[in-house]
């Protein structure tokens, strides 16, 4: 498969938590600053084109459950993938129904500002992509009913150039990659904090239709000790059999 290098990089408490109340303590800060500066800083720690996550770690974070302005009378569009420009770097977001309430065809994290792609599937409205052309985000198309993540990493890479992509999803979608071996690495920064929460998301969450609890061993790169107490550990995924 012709697809882009994939390092999923983390932040977690040390109970495995990717978000929650933990990440209001002083001692969650030093990590979290951490984690920006190895893939985004000044000198990242990778170089990357592109970082990827799915629909609901995007509301959270940049389109906040807002509901698209769709005109269902909109004509048809073409068939297939649109690409709206080339950019530098690039925010994917996988969205197979086409529920994303995009402003603008860019985004900003801290210092980083990225072109937005969608990963839809064939279930996505004409009506939606008719809204992403309006604004310019980019989309491809990869599956009929089910996302199809192999399509959609060799479109990714042959039609805007990403060569390497960092996975920042959910824990379903971090563990969907990992169980189909399209993982290569594990980037995960541990903040020295915990809040013991049973209802939290954590790193990897298997989900009934998308993977199970096949377990996937990993190999040890690389840990570090640094700021504030937090720890950087790296595997290389083992190639599930």
């Amino acid at each position: 498969m012709n697809r882009p290098y994939i390092f999923c990089h983390m932040m977690t408490s040390l109970d495995g938590k990717i978000m929650g109340k933990y990440m209001d303590l002083a001692e969650s800060g030093p990590a979290g600053e951490v984690f920006y500066d190895i893939a985004f800083g000044k000198k990242p720690q990778y170089r990357h084109q592109g970082w990827l996550s799915g629909r609901v770690t995007t509301d959270d974070n940049f389109t906040f459950y807002r509901k698209p302005a769709l005109d269902e009378n909109a004509p048809a569009v073409p068939a297939g993938d649109f690409v709206a420009k080339q950019a530098p770097m690039y925010y994917v977001s996988v969205d197979p129904s086409g529920r994303l309430g995009w402003e603008s065809d860019t985004l900003t994290y801290e210092t980083t500002t990225a072109h937005v792609v969608e990963v839809l599937t064939e279930k996505a409205s004409n009506a939606y992509k008719a809204f992403l052309r309006g604004l310019g985000v980019s989309y491809i198309v990869a599956g009929a009913d089910r996302l199809d993540y192999a399509a959609a990493l060799e479109k990714l890479k042959a039609l805007f150039g990403v060569q390497t992509l960092m996975l920042g999803g959910g824990g379903v979608l971090n563990w969907s990659f990992i169980q189909a071996g399209l993982c290569d690495e594990v980037s995960l920064v541990i903040a020295p904090a915990a809040d013991g929460s049973a209802q939290t998301p954590t790193l990897f969450m298997a989900k009934d239709g998308l993977s199970d609890d096949r377990p996937v061993g990993f190999t040890l790169r690389d840990v570090k000790a640094l700021d504030g107490g937090s720890v950087w550990l790296r595997y290389t995924v083992n190639t599930p059999e």
